[in-house]
This record gives structure tokens, C-alpha cells and sequence, in this order.
């Protein structure tokens, strides 16, 4: 039974969802990290939120660890890269509190162009303060977002409910998308600051994104705009913010979130015109219990499933992409296998050929469990979510490649091709009745053999007299022969024969058979 750690307050929905699908939960939040390293490699999964920091000395210390569930959208306390080297999957529950969030960036836009928290001070004091409050309307103004994705659509449909015209910096739509959201696309930050009076950041903290609301900007955009971030802190600077809000240029700001939290003090706290929520953007009953829901329901079917969904470090892959996918990468698995173990000098370059109707289906997952079962029999701790960095680290460029029809006559094919300093290798594969993994050619040579148990593979020159040498030596050795594939070009040629056996070959087999004359090389695969 896999076993789990809630280390965060959450939803007690989260611990029941875990315990209803099989799997063993503990619910300890509030561990320092001290106390959170001793307990961890006992674990094959932890759900989190943002008070857990997992970092790379944590991670290392989780031996068994296999899935980090984030309740929420960010994961800027977890160290992915330590993650996805460890092989530990990192996933998140990005919709849970999309709406919540949208919801929260609504009312800090509105509380700010109002003034609705000091005019709510002030009239509990019963000043009566008519004129001291004048606001903003956000009608027929132009709302400037940054980052379009789950939670920036939501929030554009809300202020498009306003009534606002909506123009859009996000580099990574399209023009299709954006006429669908009912947004305007900006090409770059300099066209898009002059033209906004609300502004609404809604992507991730990396550095591309650290600081992309600053002074520069603030020079640059209007006077009297508007700003708001639900987002992280860290994307508008702080100081710069301040200095304008100060001077006037920006009008009114609602923050709910900080460089740094929480938040006991900062300077922007001096000001009137700041309207602050201290990181509430997922504070509702309905996204905790979303959010604690859905990553608990991701763990437990990756867990006992393995179908991986919203992950942040490997392709996800739904429960009903599955089902379709798993044959094809029972196909990849033995491919790469095969190649592995065949190999002997450093790869350059791994092509993976999706031809006929695999080139349809999702196609990163094919390719990362190919990477996978290549790599792992040269290097030790390869799994499905690091090899493709370790492929990287090593300089081996990974290439997909497409092709709408198979031209070796099957309706559906996958090829792997590895180059090394000093030769090429490629294995093609089909599945028969859409199901059965089998190798059809080897080499560019034509053969048919199935990949399973000991697979003997022997490549030689066509000579007569060399299958029953290789026979009797097996025979000999009391090793018995399943099935015996053979293939070849022309007569004469090169030939290569694959022989599913029975037992183990020992060394001194393998011996015997590679000094038969004719015969080029012998190596056996096992699966």
C-alpha cells in the first residue's frame, strides 16, 4: 500500500480521498525540516501547500519518494530541478482556486479604484468623509493583463464583464486564443505599458518574470493607472511601486501578495492609496476543498495507476489518454530496452520516428519512456521523469520525427535510431492487434521477433551452415530454443537473427558463439 504525508494544513476531504482510493495517509502538518527529513524516506508521496519548503537537502533525504502534490498553483517551494533529478514527480492542482483567485483580483481592482478600505475606517470613525474619497470608474477603461493561462482567462472574462477593453502581454498564446478570450494581443511591454489603466499580473515568479513591473515601466504608463497582483510577489517591484505610488503615477494599488512573507512589515503599509489581503487568493472554503481534493485524487491515481496529470517536470497523461498510450509505450519500453542493452560506446544523438497512426497520439511520453529504458542499463537512478535531463546533461541530443504513413506497410510503427562515435543502430517496432510489442526490422533489416524473456541477438554474414552451429551450441549448453527469427537483405549479405530462449545464456556460451565463423556479434537482452 503506497503511503503518503499531508505536511500542510488542508482539507480533511484531502486525507479521506487518499484513504478511499487505497492508499495509507499520515497528516502531520507544522514539522520543522528537521523533523520532516527523519520521516520522509518512509514516504512514497507528500501533499503540501506553501508553508512545507521542500529543498534539494530534503528531497535527497526522501529515498523513496516518489510524486510531491502541491494543493494550489504555485510550486516555488519545491526545488523541481533536485526533484526531477531525484526522479520524483511534481504536480500541482492549477483549477481548484482559479476561480477563487479571479474572484479576489475583482474585488482589490474595485476596493482600490474605490478607496473601500479607508472609506470604511473612516465612516466607522463617523467622519462622513463624501469628498475625501474620490474614486475611479472602471468602465470602458483598458485593462492591461500579463499571462493569459488558468487564471489570467478567468480574470479577463470577469472584467470584460465590466465592461472594460482587455489588451494582453503574454508571449506564449496565439492570435487564435486571443480572439477567443475577447482580448487584444500586445507584441511587446514597451507598446503595452502607455496604453493600460488597471494593470493585473497573473504569471509564475522565475526570473524572466522577477521585477517585470518596475520603475522603467511605471515611467512608461500613464498617469493615474491602477495595480493589482494575486500573482507572486516578487513580479512588481516593491520600491519602485512605492515611489509611484508616492509621486502619484499610480493612482491605487491592491496587493495580495509580497517579495517577502509573510508580510509583518513593509513600507508600502505607510500608504493610504494601497489596498492589502495578506495572500488570500485561495482563501475559500470551496477552492481548500478543490484544491486539497484534486492533488490528493492526482496522487493517489499516480501512485496506484500511474496516470500522471498537471505535472510540472513530465508530460501528463490523463487516465483516458492511458489507456490508448499504454500499449505504444509498452512498445517504446521494449525499443529502448533492446537498444540499451546492445550498446556499449557513448550515444551522440537518439531519434525516436512516430509513423502512421502513433504520430496522432501524445507523443513526449513515447519518446521520455524510450529515453528511459535506453538509458538505464548504462547509468543507475534513470526513471520516466529524468531521464530526458539526464540525456541532456550528457550532450545526447533527442530528436522526434514524423511520418502521417508507414512506408514499411504497417498502419502504425515506431522507430529508434541511436548514434555513437563510431556506429548507428536503429530497431523499428508495431504492435500486433494493437497490442503485442514486435520488433520488424533491426538495422534496416526486415525481421520479425518478439521482445520478451532472453532475446539472443546474433548479427553475421549470410553463410550456410551458421543457424545450425548456433543451434547446436545452445543445445549443448541444454539452452532451449522458443522461437528463432531470422532476417536478411540479399544472399550473402548481412543477416541478423533474434532467438528467444528458454534459459539464461552463460558467458562462456556467448563465447562459443561469437568465435562461429561468419558471425559478426552476439549479445542477449533481457526483458
Amino acid at each position: 500500500m503506497p503511503k503518503v504525508l499531508i505536511s500542510d494544513k488542508m482539507s480533511s476531504e484531502a486525507e479521506a480521498a487518499l484513504k478511499a482510493r487505497g492508499v495509507d495517509v499520515d497528516y502531520k502538518p507544522g514539522l520543522s525540516p528537521e523533523e520532516l527529513k527523519s520521516i520522509l524516506p518512509a514516504y512514497d508521496g507528500i501533499a503540501i501547500r506553501s508553508a512545507t519548503k521542500l529543498t534539494a537537502d530534503l528531497i535527497d533525504a526522501a529515498t523513496n519518494l516518489k510524486v510531491i502534490g502541491r494543493a494550489g498553483i504555485g510550486v516555488d517551494n519545491v526545488d523541481i530541478p533536485t526533484a526531477s533529478k531525484r526522479g520524483v514527480i511534481v504536480m500541482n492542482a492549477p483549477f481548484g482556486n482559479a476561480a477563487t483567485t479571479a474572484e479576489l483580483t475583482v474585488a482589490l481592482a474595485l476596493a482600490a479604484a474605490r478607496h473601500i478600505p479607508a472609506a470604511t475606517a473612516s465612516t466607522r470613525l463617523g467622519k462622513w468623509e463624501k469628498n475625501g474619497f474620490m474614486g475611479r470608474e472602471l468602465c470602458g477603461k483598458v485593462l492591461g493583463i500579463i499571462g493569459t493561462g488558468n487564471i489570467g482567462s478567468l480574470v479577463v472574462e470577469r472584467f470584460l464583464g465590466l465592461k472594460m477593453r482587455v489588451l494582453a502581454f503574454d508571449p506564449f498564446i496565439s492570435k487564435q486564443r486571443a480572439e477567443d478570450l475577447g482580448v487584444s494581443l500586445c507584441p511587446t511591454l514597451d507598446e503595452f505599458w502607455p496604453q493600460i489603466d488597471v494593470l493585473t499580473v497573473h504569471t509564475p515568479l522565475i526570473p524572466a518574470t522577477r521585477h517585470i513591473v518596475n520603475a522603467a515601466a511605471f515611467e512608461r504608463m500613464k498617469k493615474g493607472v491602477i495595480i493589482v497582483n494575486c500573482a507572486r510577489g516578487g513580479i512588481i517591484d516593491e520600491a519602485a511601486l512605492y515611489e509611484a505610488l508616492k509621486s502619484g503615477k499610480v493612482f491605487a494599488a491592491g496587493l495580495d501578495v509580497f517579495e517577502v512573507e509573510p508580510a509583518r512589515s513593509n513600507p508600502l503599509f505607510e500608504l493610504d492609496n494601497v489596498v492589502f489581503t495578506p495572500h488570500l487568493g485561495a482563501s475559500t472554503h470551496e477552492a481548500q476543498v478543490k484544491v486539497a481534493v484534486q492533488i490528493a485524487e492526482q496522487i493517489a491515481d499516480y501512485l496506484l495507476k500511474g496516470t500522471v496529470q498537471n505535472a510540472l517536470n513530465i508530460p501528463a497523461v490523463s487516465e483516458g489518454e492511458l489507456v490508448t498510450l499504454r500499449p505504444y509505450l509498452n512498445l517504446a519500453d521494449k525499443l529502448g530496452t533492446t537498444l540499451g542493452q546492445l550498446n556499449e560506446s557513448g550515444i551522440k544523438r537518439i531519434e525516436v520516428l512516430f509513423e502512421g497512426e502513433v504520430a496522432a497520439l501524445s507523443r513526449k511520453p513515447i519518446t521520455n519512456m524510450v529515453l528511459n529504458s535506453l538509458l538505464k542499463p548504462m547509468l543507475s537512478g534513470v526513471n520516466l521523469v529524468n531521464a530526458p535531463l539526464i540525456a541532456e546533461e550528457r550532450g545526447i541530443e533527442v530528436v522526434e520525427a514524423v511520418r502521417r504513413h508507414s512506408n514499411k506497410g504497417f498502419t502504425s510503427a515506431l522507430g529508434v535510431t541511436i548514434t555513437t562515435e563510431d556506429r548507428e543502430r536503429c530497431i523499428t517496432g508495431t504492435l500486433l492487434y494493437g497490442k503485442e510489442p514486435r520488433i520488424v526490422a533491426m538495422n534496416n533489416i526486415p525481421i520479425e521477433a518478439t521482445p520478451e524473456g532472453s532475446l539472443l541477438f546474433v548479427a553475421n554474414n549470410d553463410a550456410p551452415g551458421l543457424i545450425g552451429r548456433v543451434g547446436t551450441i545452445l543445445g549443448e549448453a541444454q539452452i532451449n530454443i522458443a522461437n528463432f527469427h531470422l532476417g536478411r537483405k540479399e544472399i550473402g549479405g548481412r543477416a541478423i537473427a533474434f532467438i528467444n530462449v528458454d534459459q539464461d545464456v552463460p558467458r562462456e556460451v556467448m563465447e562459443k558463439l561469437t568465435s562461429v565463423p561468419n558471425v559478426i556479434e552476439v549479445k542477449l537482452v533481457r526483458y
